[in-house]
C-alpha cells in the first residue's frame, strides 16, 4: 500500500477497509475473554476437568502470541488483502469447530487455530489505520482501534455469560460467523490486491522464527499454567521455563543479526518507541489483570453467576462507546502525552478505589470505580497508540505495530500470572495475621463461639460436633476476609503500576500536531 500525504483525503474504500480490519481485531481480542465466564459450562460440555479446561484459554493465547510477530512479514509476502481474507476464513472455520467440539483435544487444537489466525488481525488493523489515513485523520482510526483494545476485553465476559445463560456455550463461538463474513466483504472491497513475493520465504529467518515460536510459546504457557501447577514444583513448568530461557535470547540475537528480520527488534533501541511499548506492557498488565481479578472476586466472595458478573463488568465497558468518539477531537487540540497521563491517573484511581474492598461490595459499590475506569481507558489507549506509531517511519509501522501488540499481550499474561500468585500469597499472609489475633483467650471470640455452638447444637449430633462446626464457620469467615484483603492488595498494586507508568511519558518527545 502506498503512503498517503497529509493532503490526501481518505475515500469510502479506505474507511471500509479500516472498518473491516478493526472488526477483525475486535473479534480476536473478544475471543480471548469471551470464554472466561463460561469455562465451567464448556468443561461440562466436553467432559474436561477444571484443571484441563484452563488449556481452552492457554491454547488461544500461545498461538496468538506466535502469530502477531509474523503478521507484518507474511502480509508483505502474500499481500495484506490476501493474507487477511485467508486468515479470516480459517478463523471462522476454527470457530465453528470449537462450537461442535466434543473432546478437550479437539477444543484446544481448534482454540489454538483461532488464536493463530485471529492474532493476525490485531497488528494489521493498526497498520492499515496508519497507512490508509493521513495524520489529520489517524486519531479517528486509532480511536476505533482503541475500542478493540479496551472495550472488547470488558464486554467479552458479558457477552459470553449472556449467551451461555440464554442459549448455550456453543454460541460463544458461532457468534463470530456474521462479523467474520462482514469483515471478508469489507476487506475484499476496501483493499486492493498486490503481487505476492514468495521468493522472500526462501530468504526468511527461519531459525529466528522457530526460536520465537518455541520461546514465546513456552513463556506464555508458563505464565498461564504456572499458578495452577505450583510453578517450579511441576516438571512441565521447569522444562518450559528452560526452553523460554534458551530460545527467547536466541530469537533476539538472530533478529538483531539477520539482514532481513521478520520483525525489526532494533526499533526498541529508539527511546520514544521503547517507552511507548513499555507503557503498552503496563496497559496489558493492568487491563487484563483487573478484568481477571474482578470476576473471580464476584464469583468467590459474592457468589455471582456469569450473567451477574457480566452486568458489573458492563459498567466499565458500555460508557467507553460514548467517550471514544470524543477522543480524536481532543487529540487534535491537546498534547497526546497529557491525554495518556490523564487516562493513567483515572485508571489508577479506579484501582485505588477498589483497594478498599469489603465482603459486602457488589454491583452497587463497584459501579463508581467501573465508571471512572471507563473514562480513563479511552483517554489512554488511543493517544498511546499514536505515540508508539508517531516515532516510526511508514516502512517500519507494521513491525512497530507487531512489537507494541506483543508487549500489550505479554503484559496481560504476566499480569494475570503475577496477580494470581500475589493473591494466593497475600491471602495466606492475611489469614495468618487474622488467625494470630483470634485466639481462644479472646473474650469476644469465646463469646461468639459459645453463641454459635448453641445455635448449631439442635442440628448437631453432640456438643463437640456443634463446637467443631462453629470453629469451621469462624475459619471460613477468616478465610473470606483474608481473600477480600488480598484482592484489595492486588488492585492497589495495579494502581501503583499505572501511576509509576506516567513517568515514562517524560521520555517521549512532544509529537507534531496533525493539521485539523
Amino acid at each position: 500500500m502506498k503512503g498517503r500525504s497529509e493532503e490526501h483525503q481518505p475515500t469510502a474504500r479506505d474507511w471500509i477497509a479500516i472498518f473491516g480490519a478493526i472488526l477483525g481485531a475486535f473479534m480476536a481480542v473478544l475471543d480471548i475473554q469471551i470464554t472466561n465466564a463460561s469455562l465451567k459450562d464448556i468443561q461440562g460440555g466436553i467432559a474436561a476437568s477444571l484443571d484441563e479446561g484452563t488449556w481452552i484459554s492457554t491454547g488461544y493465547l500461545v498461538a496468538e502470541i506466535i502469530a502477531i510477530p509474523l503478521s507484518g512479514w507474511l502480509a508483505d509476502i502474500f499481500s495484506t488483502r490476501r493474507y487477511l481474507i485467508a486468515n479470516c476464513l480459517l478463523f471462522l472455520g476454527f470457530s465453528m469447530l470449537c462450537g461442535v467440539s466434543t473432546s478437550l483435544t479437539m477444543m484446544v487444537v481448534c482454540r489454538a487455530g483461532q488464536g493463530f489466525t485471529g492474532g493476525v488481525f490485531i497488528p494489521l488493523a493498526m497498520t492499515i489505520v496508519l497507512r490508509r489515513l493521513p495524520p489529520s485523520k489517524q486519531p479517528i482510526g486509532l480511536a476505533l482501534f482503541g475500542i478493540t483494545a479496551t472495550f472488547a476485553p470488558a464486554i467479552g465476559p458479558t457477552i459470553g455469560g449472556w449467551l451461555t445463560e440464554t442459549i448455550s456455550w456453543n454460541w460463544i463461538f458461532y457468534i463470530n460467523l456474521f462479523p467474520g463474513i462482514v469483515m471478508i466483504g469489507a476487506i475484499l472491497y476496501g483493499l486492493r490486491g498486490a503481487p505476492m513475493q514468495l521468493e522472500r520465504l526462501l530468504r526468511g529467518d527461519w531459525p529466528g522464527i522457530i526460536c520465537m515460536a518455541i520461546g514465546l510459546g513456552s513463556l506464555i504457557t508458563v505464565l498461564e499454567e504456572g499458578q495452577r501447577k505450583d510453578w517450579f514444583g511441576d516438571p512441565m513448568i521447569i522444562e518450559l521455563s528452560l526452553l523460554a530461557a534458551v530460545f527467547i535470547p536466541a530469537f533476539i540475537v538472530l533478529e538483531l543479526r539477520h539482514k532481513e528480520p521478520f520483525i525489526n527488534l532494533r526499533l526498541l533501541t529508539q527511546l520514544p518507541f521503547a517507552s511507548a511499548s513499555w507503557m503498552g506492557f503496563i496497559l496489558g498488565f493492568s487491563l487484563y489483570g483487573s478484568v481477571y481479578l474482578l470476576p473471580v472476586y464476584l464469583a468467590q466472595i459474592q457468589g455471582y453467576d456469569a450473567l451477574q458478573i457480566g452486568e458489573v463488568i458492563m459498567w466499565m465497558g458500555m460508557p467507553q462507546l460514548l467517550i471514544f468518539p470524543i477522543v480524536p477531537w481532543v487529540m487534535r487540540r491537546v498534547d497526546p502525552r497529557l491525554l495518556v497521563g490523564f487516562g493513567l491517573l483515572l485508571f489508577a484511581a479506579s484501582c485505588f478505589m477498589n483497594s478498599f474492598l469489603t465482603h459486602d461490595w457488589g454491583i452497587e459499590e463497584l459501579r463508581l470505580s467501573q465508571l471512572v475506569r471507563a473514562a480513563g481507558q479511552p483517554s489512554m489507549i488511543t493517544p498511546l497508540s499514536a505515540l508508539s506509531a508517531g516515532a516510526l517511519p511508514e516502512r517500519e509501522q507494521a513491525g512497530g505495530s507487531a512489537i507494541f501488540n506483543i508487549m500489550r499481550n505479554l503484559g496481560g499474561s504476566v499480569g494475570i500470572a503475577m496477580l494470581a500468585t500475589f493473591l494466593t500469597i497475600r491471602e495466606h499472609y492475611h489469614f495468618s495475621m487474622i488467625g494470630d489475633r483470634l485466639t481462644q483467650n479472646s473474650l469476644k471470640v469465646a463469646e461468639w463461639l459459645g453463641g454459635m455452638t448453641q445455635a448449631l447444637a439442635p442440628k448437631a449430633p453432640g456438643a463437640d460436633a456443634a463446637h467443631a462446626q462453629a470453629l469451621a464457620q469462624l475459619s471460613n469467615m477468616v478465610r473470606r476476609e483474608a481473600y477480600v484483603m488480598a484482592y484489595s492488595d492486588c488492585f492497589f498494586v495495579i494502581g501503583i503500576a499505572l501511576f509509576l507508568c506516567i513517568f515514562a511519558l517524560f521520555l517521549i518527545p512532544k509529537p507534531r500536531r496533525p493539521p485539523r
